[in-house]
């Protein structure tokens, strides 16, 4: 008796447990969004490996401008920032419009988020030649009684490989003026 209770017991668990809402055997539904997840690691693991130098250009609060060059980077770290704009989490499912382009040869696909919907990816837009990507660009913000910001994300590559990407944005705290900040960065 005790071991047909356990018996029970172990199979209500893995049949909870492994639900997926697939067919044994049949692969997970995709997404009819971009995996900028999966191309985000892609990059970084083929840019940690390589290891290039980046030349970064920071506008400062004063309106100067600072340019350094960085030999070592932590390739995860350094496109984490464009993880901001990944669309691809189950919530999200139709909470995007998806709108193809193309132009000179290259498709160009925006994800524009629908009214009415509270995220922070206001939109994504995904420039590719074939299979490669092209440019990566994306607007972020975030609007409530405490904190207002915005942020523009751009990563363009060549041959397949980042070759520079940018974020500029404005932050907006309650009682506080606005801070505005830009980071370029070229990969050598």
């Amino acid at each position: 008796m005790r071991k047909t209770w356990l018996l029970g017991l172990a199979w209500l668990a893995a049949a909870c447990s492994s639900d997926t809402g697939t067919t044994p055997g049949q692969p997970a539904p995709r997404s009819r969004y971009f995996a900028l997840n999966a191309f985000l690691e892609d990059q970084a693991k083929q840019l940690n490996q390589r290891q290039p130098g980046v030349t970064k250009q920071v506008r400062l609060r004063t309106g100067g401008e600072e340019t350094t060059q960085v030999n070592h980077l932590d390739w995860s770290k350094e496109l984490q920032i464009f993880q901001q704009a990944d669309i691809t989490k189950p919530a999200l499912r139709g909470a995007y419009t998806v709108d193809s382009t193309v132009e000179n040869g290259l498709l160009r696909r925006r994800y524009q988020r629908r009214p009415g919907i509270e995220h922070p990816v206001r939109q994504l837009t995904v420039l590719t030649s074939g299979p490669q990507v092209v440019a990566v660009e994306a607007v972020i913000t975030q609007d409530n009684p405490l904190v207002y910001s915005s942020k523009k994300l751009e990563l363009h590559c060549q041959q397949g490989q980042v070759a520079s990407y940018r974020v500029d944005g404005v932050q907006k705290l309650v009682l506080f003026d606005s801070v505005r900040y830009a980071v370029s960065s070229r990969v050598q």
